[in-house]
């Protein structure tokens, strides 16, 4: 795989003016903004993410030493990056709201529905809508592209590089998060994951695996993994991030809807130090449908951090979606709440 690999230095960079944003952000002094919400809450910050552009790292960079009180060195960003749990954790203080799907596949989810110059007011109108129902928590916008599409038989189609590139340098243009989605099909997830793992040297990149689609039957069968499965995707996922040297936590997302897609589900292991697992209730239906769906999905309560998705009305006769669409006080106020949203 041909990964473009921002510098080194950026990458430190882009670290640092974004903790000094975060620690700014939390000291600040207790003022209202347009929205209602304390200024001073550490939350999704607009102003930041100059800092995290391949331009803003480098003018960063550039700075002479003086300006700094005191430029730390790379072992001491890795240190303050292990050690800091308000910048491993984003979740403790934010949610995130993501659009989900296939770039350039308009029946795929609204990702495709649009290009990427089009997207962002799109997004910015959805992000508003949850930014005014969670109270003074942030709201962190982000891309979930399928990154591996189950083709008949099991087999995988995987995004052009050049394509998830393109998606992953706009969100860090914008502090926004990427989450690459895959399908697994046929192959085992060691070697789905193996697959994932080069693009985590992207800051803003995180990964998921969706067991509907593990099958060599797809629209014919729902696929599953196991705990033991999930448990080693984990551990691959810590391994990779230690060796590089990278830094904060990463996420990896598993989607369930049904109880054989996650075998043995008591077996999941949530305490590993550098990912967090979050557990996405998929599926679309009613209101009432969707409820129950997420409730048997609440009881696996040794994966606390939970997700659920939405299903728009799609472009594809036939297809299914959530009729009446729940709002995101509704969304919100499900019990154990949900940190990641996403809409199809």
């Amino acid at each position: 795989m041909n990964i473009h690999r921002p510098s080194s230095r950026s990458l430190i960079a882009a670290l640092l003016i974004f903790t000094a944003a975060v620690l700014t952000a939390e000291s600040a002094a207790t003022l209202v903004n347009n929205m209602g919400k304390a200024i001073g809450a550490s939350r999704f910050n607009p102003s930041f993410p100059y800092a995290l552009t391949w331009k803003g790292a480098a003018d960063f960079a550039s700075l002479e030493p003086s300006s700094y009180a005191h430029v730390p060195t790379l072992d001491e960003t890795r240190i303050q990056t292990r050690d800091n749990p308000r910048l491993q954790s984003v979740l403790l203080n934010n949610d995130i709201f993501a659009l989900y799907g296939k770039p350039d596949a308009r029946n795929m989810g609204i990702v495709g529905q649009y290009s990427l110059t089009e997207i962002e007011s799109v997004m910015n109108e959805f992000v508003e809508s949850y930014d005014k129902a969670n109270g003074d928590r942030g709201v962190i916008p982000a891309f979930y592209l399928i990154y591996g599409t189950c083709w008949p038989e099991g087999e995988i189609g995987i995004l052009r590089d050049a394509l998830i590139v393109s998606y992953i340098e706009f969100a860090l243009e914008r502090g926004w998060y990427v989450f690459l989605d895959h399908q697994i099909g046929k192959h085992s997830v060691e070697t789905s994951v193996k697959q994932l793992l080069p693009w985590l040297k992207y800051p803003n990149v995180h990964l998921a695996l969706d067991p509907e689609w593990r099958t060599t039957r797809p629209m014919q069968e729902i696929g599953s993994v196991t705990g033991a499965e999930l448990n080693i995707a984990q551990n691959m996922i810590q391994e990779y991030i230690i060796s590089h040297d990278l830094p904060g936590r990463r996420m990896l997302v598993v989607h369930q809807f049904k109880p054989r897609m996650i075998l043995n589900r008591a077996e999941v292991q949530s305490d590993f130090e550098r990912v967090k697992l979050i557990h996405c209730a998929d599926g679309f239906g009613s209101p009432a449908l969707k409820k129950r769906a997420y409730a048997a999905n609440a009881e696996a309560n040794n994966i606390p951090l939970k997700s659920f998705k939405l299903f728009l009305k799609p472009t594809i006769a036939g297809a299914g979606w959530d009729s009446p669409l729940m709002t995101p006080e509704e969304v919100l106020s499900l019990d154990p709440r949900p940190y990641l949203i996403m809409y199809q």
